[in-house]
């Protein structure tokens, strides 16, 4: 067999903490809308409400009247909501993540938990998708199973970028006022791009990680940095990565051995299994090992797929 079911009591906790983190989750976005603050400021007779934002920006609201007074009072009121309720969350999360470890209902690389967690944090998540072998960590959580280690070893993960989305992108980027390598320190302060490649990040471990972007069409940019920093990555063109940008997501919280938690975002397991099977049959252009990888690979979610264990979205 190349995988095998989670015992009842990891699987029930992987359902309980799952449901947990994304609630959690959820609670984190409403909160993020009451970052900053709200104050009145007055310059002589004239008292108007400010909205303090992210990086030191202020905006004004208007002159104090019975509707800035609500404006304010709204604000601070669910800003307080949103604070308890989250960090009520926070102290069962930490719990969660404690029947995690001791019941082995995760076994993702931290790093790769750290990377996910850190891109979320940062509102970059949706821009990105993981690909390649770590998308299987994914599936076998989806499934309630795990998958042979020989299938899922790997050092690296891929990171494809939807260049679709470039201008949003680069406009989420710039409010955090750093650079993409900048977002990776802020998972490992080790990371530093790897010299003579300049879509790669290595961390002081050698965990890689490679980002990805589909061939350029219509407007696309190209060449691309992430930003004007000239030590910044550049995503690199991988062939037939048009079919994975366009694909259908999947998503699914993920597990590390630590018990913490992500939230993976990756392509539709029939996608995964189609793609695999190409790469498998790049004879010319491929190493035979890494090509028995992508069949069996391949082989594996497809196998979940009918058996009804994995559905190709998750609700379904």
């Amino acid at each position: 067999m190349d995988y095998l079911p989670l015992s009842d009591g990891a699987a029930r906790q992987l359902i309980d903490s799952s449901t947990l983190f994304s609630e959690w989750n959820r609670l984190k976005l409403q909160a993020s809308r009451y970052e900053g603050g709200m104050y009145w400021k007055r310059q002589g007779d004239y008292e108007y409400l400010v909205r303090t934002l992210a990086g030191g920006r202020q905006r004004r609201i208007g002159p104090r009247s019975a509707a800035t007074q609500r404006v304010y009072d709204a604000f601070k009121a669910g800003q307080s909501q949103a604070q308890s309720r989250l960090s009520q969350l926070q102290s069962a999360l930490l719990e969660a993540e404690r029947l995690n470890r001791a019941l082995k209902v995760g076994r993702v690389p931290s790093s790769v938990v750290d990377l996910l967690r850190t891109l979320e944090d940062v509102g970059l998540g949706n821009h990105f998708a993981v690909v390649g072998t770590n998308a299987l960590y994914a599936y076998e959580t989806a499934a309630g199973v795990r998958i042979v280690q020989g299938a899922l070893a790997t050092q690296d993960i891929d990171l494809l970028w939807d260049a679709r989305k470039r201008i949003q992108f680069v406009t989420d980027l710039g409010k955090l006022q750093t650079s993409m390598l900048g977002v990776l320190r802020r998972a490992d302060p080790s990371f530093r791009r790897k010299e003579g490649q300049n879509e790669t990040a290595v961390n002081a471990r050698g965990f890689e990680v490679d980002f990805l972007r589909r061939q350029p069409e219509g407007a696309d940019p190209h060449p691309f940095r992430f930003s004007d920093d000239e030590d910044d990555l550049w995503p690199v063109q991988a062939v037939r990565a048009s079919v994975l940008t366009t694909a259908r997501r999947f998503e699914h919280v993920v597990a590390a051995s630590s018990g913490r938690m992500a939230l993976m975002r990756t392509v539709s397991p029939k996608t995964f299994v189609e793609f695999k099977r190409w790469m498998a049959s790049q004879t010319r252009s491929r190493l035979a090992l890494k090509r028995r990888r992508d069949a069996r690979q391949a082989d594996i979610v497809e196998a979940l797929l009918k058996e009804g264990l994995l559905m190709d979205r998750p609700g379904d």
